[in-house]
């Protein structure tokens, strides 16, 4: 039975409750998930993956009740061995240190395979596409591979050299020694490469990834194959206890931890993991630093602050915007609405974090804090209230800064968009589409009404800027590439 099949409100993550054990999937431990209806009744749990919200990436599903038999327990089990890394983080190591012996000419790279390349390995992708190998591409691996790019699972998107130097540079400018790399395998290298050069104090990282494939560029203590979305380390106590041993401070090393997570991951486990390790972290300090939390930096999209700061209270945004090599939209330099969403979430004292004044930004001396240059203080808010880069505008009756497109609706009793369906809430939490005071906006029948019969209200007024074509057109199956060769190839033979 798919968990979708009935109507429903929303979906909450129920996080772990005393010592019961979750079923696992591929991606380690899963996540209870728990059916809530339209007037706030909860209804039935499940499990299924951490990492992946399509059921296509990962198809686990059990209901929170159901007797698992144990023919089924062993499948799954088998299922899941199938799909683990062919080899262990301690095996990698050994093959890395193989590898990094080779003579120049005898360092291969499978493009197909996305791995190095032992000599007694070349027999076995000689069909497959391979390069050569230098010093340089070892040390950037992030360059080598190609990167993940299922938007639902595990995309990555990469920082341009620009982002990952700024905050190396910065932790360095504050002290910091110990760099914990959750998902940023671009600022482990640049904290590598700075350590080559040998100008600086030299800074010690550990990168945590879902990503496997980077096992064969780094030693023991330096990657560990982990879940972000359940707090799960692949190689179980091993790795466990890498992570231990890099976060006990000794000889004044103060520790931060920097995490990027998949833009569409949910909060409320990111924040549960990223709790566990500052645990972690709490437990092997001194009495002095016991009650304190460690410090960090979470990398995600603006528009995601409510819940972030519901689940950790102490983070505060920054106005800095981070960009991505390999995404389309996320880029330095736009303007408006195109600039990237991407913020740090940081509990380091926002003053303490000085953002570049010649890209655009300056120091607020009420706030004590670097903003964007448009992001202007409100002396009636007595804060910098811009969130997505552009200059809001303070509403007396709203009594807050809102966006610069918002109007103020009389009907509604709020700011919104000019030509937004007007409820009859007045003011009252309910749906935005139909005011409805019975459900919100993600529960409305209707929510897809107002687009389409403001569609074709334009079509019948006669303007020119509407499509005639139906604006919900089912998507038809797209064939292979060999399929589309084979049929053009039939029609030039007719």
């Amino acid at each position: 039975m798919d968990a979708a099949a009935d109507d429903t409100f929303g979906i909450e993550v129920i996080l772990s409750e005393g010592d019961k054990k979750a079923p696992c999937c591929p991606h380690g431990p899963t996540l209870l998930f728990e059916k809530v209806g339209k007037a706030g009744e909860k209804g039935r749990r499940f499990y299924a993956c951490s990492a992946c919200r399509d059921r296509k990436d990962c198809n686990f599903f059990q209901w929170e009740d159901d007797k698992v038999s144990e023919a089924r327990l062993l499948a799954r089990e088998a299922e899941n061995k199938l799909k683990r890394p062919p080899s262990s983080q301690q095996e990698y190591s050994t093959r890395f240190r193989k590898f990094a012996s080779l003579r120049l000419d005898e360092k291969k790279f499978c493009q197909d395979c996305q791995m190095l390349l032992l000599p007694g390995e070349l027999d076995a992708h000689s069909s497959h596409r391979s390069t050569a190998v230098t010093a340089a591409q070892l040390r950037r691996p992030s360059v080598l591979l190609r990167p993940l790019d299922n938007k639902k699972s595990n995309a990555q998107y990469l920082f341009t050299d620009r982002s990952a130097h700024f905050l190396l540079d910065t932790l360095a400018g504050l002290g910091y020694r110990k760099v914990l790399c959750v998902g940023t395998p671009r600022l482990q290298e640049l904290i590598k490469l700075r350590n080559l050069e040998q100008k600086n104090e030299p800074m010690k990282s550990l990168l945590l990834d879902i990503d496997f494939r980077y096992a064969q560029f780094y030693s023991q203590d330096e990657f560990c194959h982990y879940n972000m979305f359940n707090h799960h380390f692949f190689d179980g106590e091993a790795s466990s206890a890498v992570l231990q041993a890099f976060l006990r401070e000794c000889d004044g090393e103060k520790a931060v931890m920097v995490a990027d997570p998949p833009f569409g991951g949910l909060v409320k486990p990111l924040a549960n993991s990223f709790s566990l390790i500052s645990q972690t972290w709490k437990k092997l300090q001194s009495s002095d630093c016991s009650n304190a939390d460690m410090l960090m930096m979470w990398i995600f999209p603006y528009f995601f602050e409510p819940r972030i700061l519901e689940c950790l209270p102490s983070l505060a945004m920054l106005d800095y915007q981070v960009d991505y090599d390999n995404h389309p939209l996320y880029k330095h330099g736009k303007t408006g609405r195109k600039q990237s969403p991407v913020r740090l979430f940081t509990n380091i004292p926002p003053r303490d974090i000085v953002l570049p004044k010649e890209e655009g930004y300056r120091f607020c001396s009420v706030c004590e804090r670097h903003v964007w240059s448009l992001n202007k203080h409100c002396a009636k808010c007595n804060v910098c209230p811009s969130k997505d880069g552009r200059e809001w505008k303070h509403c007396s009756a709203c009594g807050k800064c809102v966006k610069p497109s918002w109007r103020h609706c009389q009907s509604c009793g709020h700011c919104a968009l000019p030509d937004h369906p007007c409820g009859q809430g007045q003011g009252k939490e309910g749906c935005f589409n139909c005011g409805s005071l019975e459900h919100k906006r993600k529960g409305c029948r209707l929510k897809d009404s107002h687009r389409i019969s403001s569609h074709w209200s334009k079509a019948k007024s006669g303007s020119k800027n509407v499509s005639h074509h139906p604006l919900f057109k089912p998507k038809g199956k797209r064939k292979s590439g060999a399929a589309r060769r084979a049929k053009k190839a039939a029609a030039q033979l007719k």
